[in-house]
């Protein structure tokens, strides 16, 4: 673990603090309806039936990259030693899509569809990133 973190951190509230002590504890928290079943990743309502009650659940932590970016410029000076880095949408094995990173993956075998599980860093010690890795047996 970092002791001084330069890249940006999450804006931790109320609404999203239980996603972010899910990825604390190595676990990837979704909320899903409790009326239809669907799963969401920081919502209010459900999108297909309207029922303000959601509860949050452990997701799976499976997807598959639904598309991604490779940056050759440091947007931001906290990931100019990164160069080139990547940025990806991942498409949830329960549905909703999350932007994240590929850890442990050259960019250059980064493509869309590629199944993919989550790994999570400690990168301060109230801060730990939930990022996604090929999946094994892929």
């Amino acid at each position: 673990m970092t002791t001084e973190y330069k890249k940006p951190l999450p804006l931790i509230d109320e609404d999203s603090r239980p996603y972010w002590e899910g990825a604390k504890r190595h676990e990837l928290m979704l909320k899903r309806c409790t009326r239809c079943g669907r799963h969401f990743h920081l919502e209010y309502a459900c999108w297909d039936c309207a029922e303000s009650t959601l509860e949050w659940v452990r997701a799976s932590g499976r997807g598959t990259v639904y598309t991604f970016n490779i940056f050759h410029q440091a947007y931001h000076p906290g990931f100019k030693d990164d160069l080139p880095y990547n940025t990806a949408v991942i498409e949830l094995a329960e549905g909703p899509l999350l932007v994240s990173t590929i850890a442990g993956c050259p960019n250059e075998e980064i493509r869309i569809g590629l199944p993919v599980e989550v790994v999570f860093e400690d990168v301060t010690s109230e801060v730990t990133l939930p990022k996604f890795r090929p999946a094994s047996g892929r």
